[in-house]
């Protein structure tokens, strides 16, 4: 359980979950990236004056932003109520970059837990979501991140966490599928013991079976 001013990133240093392509504490450097794009939209051929003069300015700046995470406190509650029914944060939006093709892939994630002992402020759920969403990524990893990070700093009786997403990779380029819809899931505890738990988390969160 990591305290309350420990940030997140330091949370995720000591736990061992590392980003793939994320540096550690560094910020990207622009200039370099700009001029990588640059030689390698030349490289492919294509005529960067007029109009496409500041393309690869852009393009590193869109890289930029979608591999560096935004740190934050992961604040827990003691459940004083002793809540142990499902909290499900639904429909939160992602966009991640496929680390095969620097692709982007676009989604919906669904996060769930029954507390233990301890409860996560909500916003928390989809902060979770958006962190190790900003890195190359698959989307099985994506998944069991954030199902991991739950159980690692809760400890709930559950942890229940499904991606929807479409991949660029899949739908602009190679079988070219449009619409194609891939579904990740990580279950926990009594999400992955319990099948009446499951059902009820799945119905809840809008997932069709």
């Amino acid at each position: 359980m990591s305290n309350a001013a420990e940030t997140f990133e330091d949370h995720l240093e000591t736990s061992g979950h590392a980003l793939r392509g994320v540096p550690s504490g560094n910020a990207p450097d622009l200039g370099r990236a700009e001029r990588a794009v640059h030689e390698l939209l030349e490289a492919l051929g294509v005529d960067l004056t007029d109009d496409l003069r500041d393309t690869p300015g852009r393009v590193a700046r869109m890289y930029g932003e979608l591999l560096t995470p935004t740190a934050f406190t992961a604040t827990t509650f003691e459940n004083s109520e002793g809540y142990d029914e499902l909290v499900i944060a639904k429909d939160i939006p992602f966009t991640s970059l496929c680390e095969h093709h620097l692709l982007p892939f676009h989604g919906k994630a669904h996060v769930g837990y029954i507390p233990g002992d301890r409860i996560v402020g909500l916003s928390k759920l989809a902060r979770s979501v958006h962190y190790f969403s900003r890195s190359l990524q698959v989307q099985e990893r994506l998944t069991k991140q954030i199902a991991d990070w739950i159980q690692e700093e809760l400890r709930p009786k559950a942890v229940g966490v499904v991606l929807e997403a479409e991949h660029q990779c899949v739908t602009i380029r190679g079988v070219q599928a449009a619409g194609t819809k891939t579904v990740t899931s990580t279950m926990y505890g009594l999400l992955r013991a319990n099948v009446a738990t499951r059902e009820e988390f799945l119905s809840l969160a809008g997932v069709r079976k």
